[in-house]
């Protein structure tokens, strides 16, 4: 059994036995029939990942790395609020009638900000930092922007990341205040190992440990048997993520430069249900 899937295994199996239903509460979700979308939830999840023993994506069923990777470097490479630069339609439904999903995410990280070496927007200051810097206890990112709140479509949900070298390693706390277990968990996780790895190789550094801290990890009332016949599937071993040695600068990273070797896994879920 891969670490990745037995913490997924167990943060479910927690949220299930153990989580805060909302059942009775006004909520906001609704499914397509108008029935309000409830959750189970666990408040304050941390889960670790040592990015050194093995790449986190599940074998329980498929997450598709490319896809994954293209939506990192839609937000992290090329700073983009617009769906038009992205091959994915997981966001066509937060854009207005131009492709913007408004002033978030990528938007927030390429904005620039004025330091005492120059110019930097947020990522380039990651990097700056990482290279110049890498003692430093400020090596870090944050989207959620008060003052443009009203003009993000959608409000971020991992909106923070703080980098830290310890060692010749790179670590990262990923902080993320609402996470759909389901749909999205590993995804995220996936996303940011990524980006770790393309920091550390950039940087001249080696992958650390990623830590997700999750304030609100939930599963949806309709979701739940279905994360129930997930966890109880059989696991495969880790794969192992070949990343293209020849990149030397976080801007050339294409999602072609990522390579999963020996990925075994389930079937995908078909049919989940999304609330609104």
């Amino acid at each position: 059994m891969s670490r990745a899937d037995k913490i997924f295994i167990d943060m479910c199996r927690d949220i299930i036995d153990n989580g805060y239903s909302s059942e009775g509460q006004e909520v906001r979700p609704r499914w397509q029939d108008g029935t309000p979308a409830h959750t189970i939830k666990k408040f304050g999840v941390v889960n670790r990942y040592n990015l050194a023993e093995e790449f986190p994506i599940l074998t329980l069923r498929p997450t598709y790395l490319k896809s994954a990777i293209d939506e990192i470097l839609w937000i992290w490479q090329k700073k983009s609020n617009n769906i038009k630069d992205l091959k994915s339609k997981i966001w066509d439904s937060w854009a207005d009638e131009t492709g913007s999903i408004g002033k978030a995410y990528g938007y927030q990280l390429g904005i620039k900000h004025k330091y005492n070496e120059g110019e930097f927007d947020q990522v380039d200051r990651v990097l700056y930092d990482l290279k110049h810097n890498p003692s430093s206890r400020r090596i870090m990112t944050n989207i959620y922007n008060h003052q443009d709140l009203h003009e993000m479509n959608l409000y971020p949900c991992a909106y923070s990341v703080t980098f830290n070298v310890t060692g010749n390693k790179l670590n990262a706390i990923l902080n993320q205040r609402s996470n759909d277990v389901l749909v999205a968990n590993n995804w995220n996780v996936v996303q940011y190992a990524a980006l770790v790895h393309m920091f550390a190789r950039v940087s001249g550094l080696e992958v650390g440990e990623l830590v997700h801290v999750i304030a609100d990890a939930h599963i949806y009332d309709r979701h739940i048997p279905l994360v129930e016949e997930l966890i109880s599937r059989k696991s495969y071993d880790a794969p192992k993520l070949i990343v293209n040695p020849e990149i030397k600068d976080f801007y050339d990273f294409t999602v072609n430069d990522f390579v999963l070797e020996n990925y075994q896994k389930g079937d995908q879920i078909k049919g989940i249900p999304v609330a609104v």
